[in-house]
């Protein structure tokens, strides 16, 4: 069975900032960014996925509920991380505290010339029928 959505439009949305974008000097068809992600309390993003890109994170501060694909959603604390395959279906994402921020950094690495085509918005795609909720 496959658990339940946890977002809802009444929660507070998730920040993004880039932190840093390169092409990879001897791969050029890569690119390489990474986004802080920054939750207040009870945050929550909806189902989403990343454009074909191989997703890296890394939980700086509070608690990260995180569930992809089918699986059960885990707790990601400070100095832990997952790994999102390209075409990962990030089901659950939302600060696991009601009452405190959380924190993670994403590292995307994606091919250039999709990124270059789609534009920066490629990197998180909220489901169609979650999108016109918000």
């Amino acid at each position: 069975m496959i658990p339940v959505i946890t977002w809802r439009k009444d929660r507070p949305p998730v920040e993004r900032k880039t932190a840093c974008q390169h092409k990879l000097a001897d791969a050029p068809e890569w690119t390489i960014i990474s986004l802080e992600v920054s939750y207040p309390p009870d945050g929550s993003t909806p189902p989403h996925r990343h454009g074909g890109a191989n997703v890296f994170a890394y939980v700086l501060e509070g608690e990260v509920l995180s569930g992809m694909n089918d699986e059960e959603p885990e707790i990601c604390r400070p100095g832990e991380s997952w790994y999102e395959p390209p075409g990962c279906r990030h089901r659950v994402s939302d600060n696991n505290s009601t009452t405190e921020r959380a924190k993670f950094m994403a590292t995307f690495l994606i091919k250039t010339e999709v990124l270059e085509r789609e534009g920066p918005g490629i990197l998180v795609q909220i489901e169609p029928e979650y999108l016109a909720q918000m």
